[in-house]
């Protein structure tokens, strides 16, 4: 059975600080929102929805407790509708999705919802712990590097400049401020007070005044971690490469974001009961782990097996989002699938430009995929992501 996709919601992305549009919203009300804009664009979808697929990488305090069922409950769907919560670390979005396909296709449910949140403003990155972040004889064991030293390796390894890499970030800038000033993210649900009042409509994080000389002056973001320790444990692992070359900086690496995003996953006859037609077929999907202290390789080996999956090449595939966790690691995706411009990948921006919302950002770039698709009546989608720890995962939709 095929699974198919019905509806895409995600709510803006506000700064991931204090002081941030959304840093007064909980992870619940963000999600709680979005549930709410897919119930009334669907009446039946609150009670007829076979479960509720969570993506989140912090999933402690507010984002704790199983937070899709807490939502579930706490926007008032009929209690039959029973929720989960996954980490697959920045690939967690997408992998909801993926897992509500298959369900759907293993016909277990005939409608799935499925996303991702993270409120980086009040669940800060890390703060769950685990063996990974706070073992060190773990972290001697796999090898263990923060992402961005293992973004700076993987520059260092491919030879990119600084220039290479700000270019990249100054060009994800451009296409995010033309995306939101056109209405290209259709798939967008304002933020909105108790009372009503809009808190975030647009994305915040956007600088569409960014310059070149502007991002060439910024210092490096992980040149003081990597020296204290971690550029030791790299060349641990790489020694040919002698040096790590600290290219990185908060201009050329993702925006610390909040966020949320849900998907409609349903078979071919879920339509009725939606009262809508399906958008697109989840085609393919696929998920692959690589080496832990580079770490960031994983969507080029993800894709090539989604796209074997699927029996298809890259030529045919018309539209590309690869979160941009780092601007290497897009350029590293697309020097190892042999894309010679950036002219169909990350079309509307990417994280450098829009944020990172880390558990939400697979099923964000869903939509935008989605959305870009049908805005430019083109056929085919994929969606890929790098997740820590080693890991990759694809995802290729066809329009209906």
């Amino acid at each position: 059975m095929d699974a198919y996709l019905y509806d895409t919601q995600r709510t803006p992305r506000g700064r991931g600080r204090a002081g941030g549009a959304l840093a007064g919203v909980t992870p619940l009300d963000l999600i709680a929102g979005l549930l709410h804009a897919l119930a009334a664009r669907a009446p039946h979808l609150a009670a007829r929805a076979g479960d509720l697929v969570l993506g989140c990488v912090t999933p402690v305090g507010e984002q704790g407790a199983n937070l899709a069922r807490t939502a579930l409950l706490h926007a008032g769907w009929d209690a039959r509708v029973p929720g989960m919560q996954l980490n697959r670390f920045c690939a967690s979005g997408l992998e909801a999705v993926t897992y509500a396909a298959l369900q759907v296709a293993a016909g277990v449910a005939e409608i799935v919802v499925a996303g991702g949140v993270e409120s980086m403003s009040r669940v800060p990155m890390g703060s769950d712990g685990g063996p990974l972040l706070t073992d060190p004889v773990v972290q001697a064991e796999v090898g263990f590097v923060p992402q961005g030293i293992a973004a700076d390796l993987l520059a260092t390894l491919q030879g990119f400049r600084r220039e290479e890499l700000d270019a990249y970030a100054l060009a994800s800038q451009q296409r995010a401020a033309r995306a939101a000033s056109t209405g290209a993210f259709r798939s967008l649900t304002p933020v909105c007070a108790p009372d009503g009042a809009i808190l975030l409509a647009q994305d915040e994080a956007i600088r569409a005044t960014t310059t070149l000389e502007a991002l060439a002056g910024l210092p490096p973001a992980f040149a003081q971690i990597g020296a204290a320790r971690f550029d030791a444990v790299a060349l641990a692992r790489y020694p040919s490469v002698g040096t790590v070359r600290h290219l990185h900086t908060a201009g050329n690496s993702s925006a610390i974001v909040d966020g949320a995003a849900l998907a409609v996953v349903g078979s071919r006859a879920a339509g009725a009961v939606l009262g809508q037609p399906p958008r697109a077929r989840i085609v393919a999907s696929a998920v692959v782990g690589s080496e832990p202290t580079l770490m960031l390789t994983g969507p080029a080996p993800a894709t090539r097996a989604a796209l074997a999956q699927a029996r298809m090449a890259l030529a045919d595939i018309d539209l590309i989002e690869c979160n941009e966790a780092f601007a290497a690691v897009v350029l590293a995706f697309m020097r190892a699938m042999g894309l010679a411009d950036c002219s169909r990948i990350n079309v509307n921006g990417g994280a450098i430009a829009l944020g990172h919302p880390l558990g939400a950002t697979g099923a964000i770039l869903l939509g935008t995929l989605l959305d870009e698709l049908e805005r430019r009546d083109l056929t085919t989608g994929l969606v890929t992501l790098c997740a820590a720890g080693g890991m990759g995962s694809a995802l290729i939709v066809e329009r209906v």
